[in-house]
């Protein structure tokens, strides 16, 4: 009886390890990585108040804005954009804010 137990509380424990796992796996956001036409989100495409960077791709034959989050990488990279669209690369981890696709940026460059 005493062993039945000790197997069954084993079993549980490896569970609940293997479950805390997968939630830890499932909340970190996969970073990825995108190529489009960089643009100002108030000079360009005249939907904001205030200057931001977003970086439109063709996705299933749709456009797709990101809209970068508000950082350092984001900040150093507006002025090449602020007048004038350019292609770009970005890396970074995506989540929807305020029904927007938002881009936090690790790395962005301009597409040589």
């Amino acid at each position: 009886m005493k062993r039945t137990s000790s197997i069954i509380a084993g079993v549980a424990g490896l569970l609940l390890v293997a479950l805390a796992a997968t939630v830890l796996a499932a909340d970190k956001p996969k970073e990825v990585t995108i190529t489009g036409d960089a643009k100002c989100a108030k000079c360009a495409l005249k939907e904001s108040d205030k200057c931001q960077t977003v970086v439109q791709v063709q996705e299933n034959g749709k456009t797709v804005n990101y809209y970068l989050a508000d950082n350092d990488a984001s900040k150093t990279f507006h002025k090449n954009v602020c007048e004038e669209t350019k292609k770009a690369t970005a890396t970074g981890t995506v989540a929807t804010v305020a029904g927007k696709q938002t881009l936090t940026v690790s790395k962005i460059e301009l597409v040589k």
